[in-house]
């Protein structure tokens, strides 16, 4: 019969496992560096999803830029990137901004979400 070394158990292997999955991720989120105002950020090492809210002074952090929301009409979005103004439409291919990927994914009378990809 296989027994664990003395004072190792299987559970203590995953909780272990589990703790440095946790410290992986929030080291992730502290090394993509986001922060918003009237927006809400969900990063990963080399993307961030930036939803902001519409009718407000919507702006992110993210990647090392700020991005800004200048104003939404209808599927047709003007952002502001790294100090470059984009007008985004929804379904079109990623517009190019300093090395970063800038993608419209959706737009509501509520908020407008974007992607920026390195």
């Amino acid at each position: 019969m296989n027994r664990p070394p003395a004072g190792k158990t299987p559970h203590t292997s995953a909780r272990r496992a589990a703790g440095l999955l946790a410290g992986l991720a929030l080291g992730a989120a502290l090394l993509a560096g986001c922060s918003s105002e009237g927006a809400s950020t969900n990063c990963g090492l080399d993307s961030c999803t930036v939803t902001f809210d519409r009718g407000v002074e919507a702006s992110a952090n993210v990647l090392g830029v700020e991005a800004r929301l200048v104003g939404a009409q209808d599927d047709q979005v003007t952002i502001e990137v790294a100090g470059e103004q984009l007008t985004l439409t929804v379904g079109q291919q990623a517009a190019d901004v300093g090395g970063l990927a800038v993608t419209l994914d959706s737009v509501t009378d509520s908020e407008v979400k974007v992607r920026i990809s390195r």
